[in-house]
C-alpha cells in the first residue's frame, strides 16, 4: 500500500482495514507507523554474524563480512518466496530513501545497529580507546552499507546486494576489508 499509494497517503487504520483487523491490532504489533515499514531482522542477523565471527580478525573484516553475510541471506535463494523477501527489502529501503519521516527514524535505527554491532564485537568497554575502534570500525562499515544500499535502489535490486556491499567495503578499506560474496 505504502508503495502504490505513497508513505504520508496511508492511514494505519487503511493498513488494518486491507489486513482484515483493527488499528489496535496493528498497533500492538508495530507501535508506530513507521515500524511498518523498519524491518529489525537484519539488524539481529547482522549481530548473530559478527558474534560469530572470529576475534582475531581485524575490526572491519568481522563487521564487514556480516554484513555482507547478512545481505546474502536476506537476498539469495531460490523461489517465489525469497523474490517476495527480496522485493519487500527493496520496497522498504525505496520508502526509508524517500520518506522524511522514514529517513529520520532509519538514522534512529542505524544507531541501534551500530551499538548491536559493538556489543557483538565484544571489545572491552572499559578501555575507551578499544570502544573508539569499535564504534569507529562499525560507522565507516555502516557507511559503505548506506551506500551500497543507496546504489542497489537505484538499480531496481538488479545488482547483487552482497557483491555491491562487499565492493563498497573494498573501495573504502582496500584489502583490509578482505570481504567476498561467499557464494561467487
Amino acid at each position: 500500500m505504502f508503495t502504490d499509494s505513497g508513505y504520508d497517503a496511508v492511514a494505519v487504520a487503511d493498513v488494518a482495514e486491507a489486513a482484515g483487523v483493527s488499528a489496535m491490532t496493528v498497533y500492538r504489533h508495530f507501535p508506530t507507523k513507521e515500524d511498518l515499514v523498519l524491518i529489525e531482522q537484519p539488524a539481529r542477523l547482522i549481530a548473530e554474524r559478527v558474534a560469530a565471527s572470529a576475534p582475531t580478525l581485524p575490526l572491519v573484516r568481522r563487521v564487514g563480512g556480516a554484513l555482507v553475510d547478512a545481505a546474502a541471506a536476506l537476498t539469495g535463494g531460490d523461489g517465489d518466496e525469497s523474490a517476495a523477501s527480496e522485493r519487500l527489502l527493496l520496497d522498504c529501503l525505496r520508502l526509508m530513501v524517500s520518506t522524511p519521516a522514514l529517513r529520520a527514524r532509519h538514522l534512529d535505527s542505524q544507531y541501534v545497529l551500530q551499538q548491536a554491532i559493538v556489543d557483538a564485537l565484544g571489545e572491552d568497554t572499559t578501555d575507551s580507546d578499544a570502544a573508539f575502534r569499535a564504534r569507529a570500525a562499525t560507522s565507516a562499515c555502516l557507511a559503505a552499507m548506506h551506500t551500497a544500499l543507496t546504489r542497489w535502489a537505484e538499480d531496481d535490486g538488479r545488482t547483487d546486494l552482497p557483491d555491491l556491499i562487499a565492493r563498497a567495503l573494498t573501495a573504502s578499506f582496500g584489502d583490509l576489508a578482505g570481504v567476498t560474496d561467499e557464494r561467487k
